[in-house]
């Protein structure tokens, strides 16, 4: 582990309370800081009354956070959308958590969280229903 119990939950706190500070009502769901955790951290977060998601492996939205200096890992919106709509025609996404981050790097300039609108369009097309991360 590279925190303690009370380093993690005082810096949740205060992320709780930096959020309620913008007007963002605290909520009871945790996706780890680039979705890393073990059982400890979903321990503490249930202690706290938060609950661990993650996004559905298989999908290559969370690769919006590259940027085009990373070279060979960079991945454009347009690459990332294209596996998406590959994966979903192949396995389809029926319960998938799909994770789009609603802040990049400024060196990526093609921001997939523009493009939101658009792929909720499409998936409704399709007749994907959107819920609740608590209703799954």
């Amino acid at each position: 582990m590279l925190v303690s119990k009370s380093e993690f939950v005082n810096d949740l706190e205060k992320n709780v309370e930096r959020l309620e500070k913008i007007g963002i009502k605290s909520g009871d769901i945790f996706i780890a800081p680039y979705e890393w955790y073990n059982k400890k951290i979903v321990d503490w977060s249930a202690e706290i009354g938060f609950e661990v998601y993650n996004f559905t492996p298989g999908l290559r939205t969370p690769a919006d956070y590259t940027y085009p200096e990373m070279g060979v890992r960079y991945m454009s919106s347009d690459k990332i959308l294209d596996q998406l709509y590959n994966y979903e025609k192949e396995n389809g996404l029926n319960g998938f958590i799909i994770l789009i981050h609603i802040g990049t790097d400024k060196r990526r300039t093609d921001k997939l969280y523009n493009r939101l609108e658009e792929i909720i369009d499409d998936l409704l097309l399709k007749n994907y229903n959107f819920v609740p991360l608590t209703k799954l």
